[in-house]
Parts: C-alpha cells; sequence; structure tokens
C-alpha cells in the first residue's frame, strides 16, 4: 500500500468543458493533499477536452491526466472504466474523488469491483487522518437517520462518489499552470459493449438548475395543495431563483422530481434558500445545510427547520409568502 500516492478528482466533462461538481472537489482534494504532503491531480476523460484542462488548472491541480481520442466522444461505463483502471494500476494514486452524478454513480461503482477495492457513495463530508492516510467519508445512513464516518483501511486506491453542491467552488486563477500528462489508451475491441441509440434531454432538467442557483425558494407539504406552488414560484421569480422542493411534495405529484432536494435529489449550497411549508427532515437537511443563509417559514414553532435556519417565520406559508414577495417588489421599485 505504500506504493500508493497523491489524491485524484475525476473531471467529468459535458461539450468540452468541466462540469461543476469536478472543479468542486478539487477544493477539498487540495486541502487533504496539503495534510499530508501529496500531489492533487485531476484526471480528465474525453474528446476535445482542452477547456476542461484549462479549468482544472486554474481550481488547483498540480497534475493533469488526459485520455483523449474518438473512443471515449460519448461516454460509456465501460470504456471510461478501462481508461480510470489503465490509469489507476500505471500510476497507482491512494485516493480518487468522483462526483456522484448519473455518470459518477455508474463508474464509480464498476471502478472499484474491477480494482478489488472499497467505494463509499454520496459522501456529504471529506476529511483524512494524516497519519494513516485514510480517507473519512461521512454519508448518510440508514435512510438518512444518521451520518456515518466509513474509512477503507486495507485496500487502495481509496474510492468515493460525491454529491454535487457540497463543496464549493473555489476561486480560479486563470494564469495558474499544472504539468499535463497525456496518455493514448486505446480501447480494446469488444470492451464496449453498449451502443449510444439517442441522447434525449428532459425539458425540466434542462430548465431546473438547483446547484447552480444563488437562491432557491423551496415548497413542502405545509403548502397544502400543489396549486400554492404558485406563491413559490412568485417569490422565486420576484428573487431571480429558482424553485426547489421536499420530497413529501415530490412524492405527492405536487411537483417534478428535478425540484427535489434532499438526499434522494440535488444537493445545493445556494446564497439563499428559503424553505416554506418544509418541517425540516433529516433528509431534506442533508441536502441544504450548506447554505449561506437559511429562512425557514412554518406555523409549526417546533419544526425541525428552524433549529439550522440563520431567521424563521412562524405563520402560515399562504399568508407570509405574499405578503414577502410584495413587500420585496415594492423594495425592488
Amino acid at each position: 500500500m505504500s506504493e500508493y500516492k497523491n489524491l485524484w478528482v475525476y473531471i467529468e466533462v459535458l461539450n468540452g468543458s468541466a462540469k461543476s461538481v469536478g472543479l468542486e472537489l478539487l477544493g477539498p482534494g487540495r486541502r487533504m493533499t496539503d495534510a499530508v504532503g501529496e500531489k492533487l491531480a485531476a484526471v480528465v476523460i474525453g474528446s476535445g477536452v482542452d477547456e476542461a484542462v484549462k479549468s482544472a488548472a486554474a481550481y488547483g491541480a498540480d497534475q493533469i491526466i488526459v485520455a483523449e481520442g474518438a473512443d471515449y466522444a460519448d461516454y460509456s461505463s465501460e470504456a471510461y472504466e478501462y481508461a480510470m483502471a489503465q490509469l489507476t494500476h500505471k500510476y497507482k494514486p491512494s485516493t480518487i474523488l468522483i462526483g456522484a452524478t448519473s455518470q459518477g454513480r455508474d463508474m464509480g461503482p464498476r471502478l472499484s469491483c474491477g480494482l478489488k477495492t472499497g467505494l463509499t457513495a454520496d459522501c456529504t463530508g471529506l476529511e483524512i487522518d494524516t497519519v494513516t492516510g485514510n480517507v473519512q467519508w461521512t454519508r448518510p445512513a440508514f435512510g438518512g437517520n444518521l451520518m456515518a464516518t466509513i474509512e477503507c483501511p486495507n485496500t487502495r486506491p481509496q474510492i468515493g462518489t460525491v454529491r454535487p453542491g457540497v463543496f464549493k467552488r473555489g476561486m480560479p486563477d486563470a494564469a495558474r499552470t499544472a504539468e499535463i500528462i497525456r496518455e493514448d489508451i486505446p480501447v480494446p475491441a469488444g470492451t464496449v459493449r453498449t451502443t449510444l441509440v439517442e441522447k434525449i434531454a428532459e425539458a425540466a432538467e434542462a430548465a431546473v438548475k438547483l446547484e447552480e442557483a444563488d437562491i432557491i425558494v423551496s415548497g413542502g407539504r405545509g403548502l397544502g395543495k400543489p396549486e400554492n406552488f404558485a406563491l413559490v414560484k412568485d417569490l422565486a421569480d420576484v428573487l431571480g431563483g429558482v424553485v426547489g422542493a421536499s420530497r413529501a411534495a415530490v412524492d405527492s405529484g405536487w411537483i417534478s422530481h428535478a425540484h427535489q432536494v434532499g438526499q434522494t435529489g440535488k444537493t445545493v449550497g445556494p446564497k439563499l434558500y428559503i424553505a416554506c411549508g418544509i418541517s425540516g427532515a433529516i433528509q431534506h437537511l442533508a441536502g441544504m445545510s450548506g447554505s449561506d443563509v437559511i429562512i425557514a417559514i412554518n406555523r409549526d414553532p417546533d419544526a425541525p427547520i428552524f433549529d439550522v435556519a440563520d431567521y424563521g417565520i412562524v405563520g402560515d406559508v399562504k399568508e407570509v409568502l405574499p405578503a414577502l414577495t410584495e413587500a420585496i417588489k415594492k423594495y425592488k421599485a
């Protein structure tokens, strides 16, 4: 195990550019590598990835390992896992961080199985033991009713997927440079057993970018009925924000899953999060507790959401929301 050194962050690429989650993970990656005196490397796989490489350097990677070619023009679990496995065998990283996106959740388990090592999924916290080098992965457990800290002390590399939005992106430095290592890794014939037939973008997913929003106004079961989400939307519109929702509201069919915040939805960290009629179950708190400022509106003064809120309004959301929206309109005018 002493052969394994340095921490890798897998940089997911979309249309040649780095997706936010990979850049977010360079922050905790930098903190952990500095703590143990190792290097931080970004791994970029794809085709036409120059912009992603530049971004990885700007956000703090010491090295950038690039596997580029026609074999990687479109994501496939077989091809990308093959490339990651070949790179891992060659360079022997101690730790690999992967975003818990649909792609990361597909590739991460496949990679860990092939390497005969462990994987901790859907992490919301990262620390490192500076003596042993063991990463302490924190994730919700038992249905989100408690947080577990998991270590993988007996095998390397340590692999974990981390939810988007858990860590905030640092400030990029466009003048920063990094060592770029380009690897030619052709995929053997027969490795890829799937074919991409067509790409279909769900309209709701394209419209709701919760992870990137600075302001989120979320509604829960306390709204009473789906029509009252119009009150949430009105406040979000006047603030220039987007609409979120609790799992209870989504499960009731009041709004699409694309809006869901929480353990089984999106993890967000906006500058302002307004929770309207949301009680504050731990599953929901796991997805939004990293917000800079939290405002809770609930008629139950003992609702758990008030324990994490910076500001609380005890009242009926159907009365508070229109008054708040109108007050903000007057202020802006």
